[in-house]
């Protein structure tokens, strides 16, 4: 089962498809994609993306305030997020995380937020999708700190192995993006070879990120069928075997049907 587990369906170019989400849908699934899990950034459009995941059997949704989003969105609190989570297509929490490459001044309200979205997951039970960008150090140590007694992923991953064996350790999920797929991405394409076959998870992060051949213009989910296959060949597997690893490694970590 091919599942895009990291879209913004809510965010979508949909030029390409006459404006129409039920047509970008129909496409991904032409292309087999079977399930999408649409992704919350902030308090704003929780209810969007809750409302995308009622309309569609095959969506599921994601809700949390994103790391460059705290400037800019209603500051989530922790009753906001027991009560976003109790709805039955919510699957997990986030996306949350630290993000210092574009605001390095917001760290401490970064990880307040961070630990509070890790709060939520250890109350509920439920996986946190984390964004990590120039947060090595600090990521690590609140996951590590909050405990949790479930999995988590660390999704679009971009860093390197040392930090994709320290989430391995503590339990985490690493979910590759069409960041994969660029030439200059070598070392990130070392790390996809190495994690285990059980945390492996693909994405797009659509509308964001596109996979070659079609870097620089906007993503889609159906583009999530070719981060597969070229996953697929890096890894030395059919792409059968890896849509079927990927996606009941994604039904067991979200709990999705």
């Amino acid at each position: 089962m091919l599942i895009d587990t990291h879209c913004h369906l809510d965010r979508l170019d949909l030029a390409a498809h006459g404006g129409s989400l039920d047509a970008a849908l129909e496409a991904a699934r032409a292309c087999g994609v079977q399930r999408f899990l649409c992704i919350g950034i902030n308090v704003a459009n929780a209810p969007t993306v809750k409302a995308l995941a009622e309309r569609y059997a095959d969506v599921f949704c994601t809700v949390g305030v994103h790391p460059l989003d705290l400037q800019d969105s209603q500051a989530p609190t922790l009753q906001w997020l027991l009560d976003a989570l109790a709805h039955p297509r919510v699957l997990a929490i986030g996306e949350t995380g630290l993000d210092y490459h574009y605001r390095p001044q917001d760290a401490e309200q970064q990880q307040a937020a961070f630990r509070l979205h890790l709060e939520a997951a250890q109350l509920t039970g439920k996986p946190v999708v984390v964004h990590t960008r120039e947060a090595r150090e600090d990521t690590l140590r609140c996951l590590r700190e909050a405990a949790l007694p479930q999995a988590g992923v660390l999704h679009c991953f971009t860093e390197d192995w040392a930090m994709a064996e320290a989430a391995l350790d503590i339990g985490f999920y690493i979910s590759f993006s069409g960041i994969v797929t660029f030439r200059n991405a070598e070392a990130l394409r070392e790390v996809a070879r190495r994690v285990p076959a059980d945390r492996l998870l693909v994405e797009t992060d659509a509308p964001y990120l596109a996979p070659v051949p079609h870097r620089g213009k906007a993503n889609l989910p159906q583009y999530v069928r070719e981060v597969a296959e070229y996953l697929a060949t890096l890894r030395g597997v059919s792409y059968a075997q890896l849509c079927e690893q990927t996606g009941e490694n994604a039904r067991r970590l979200f709990g999705m049907p």
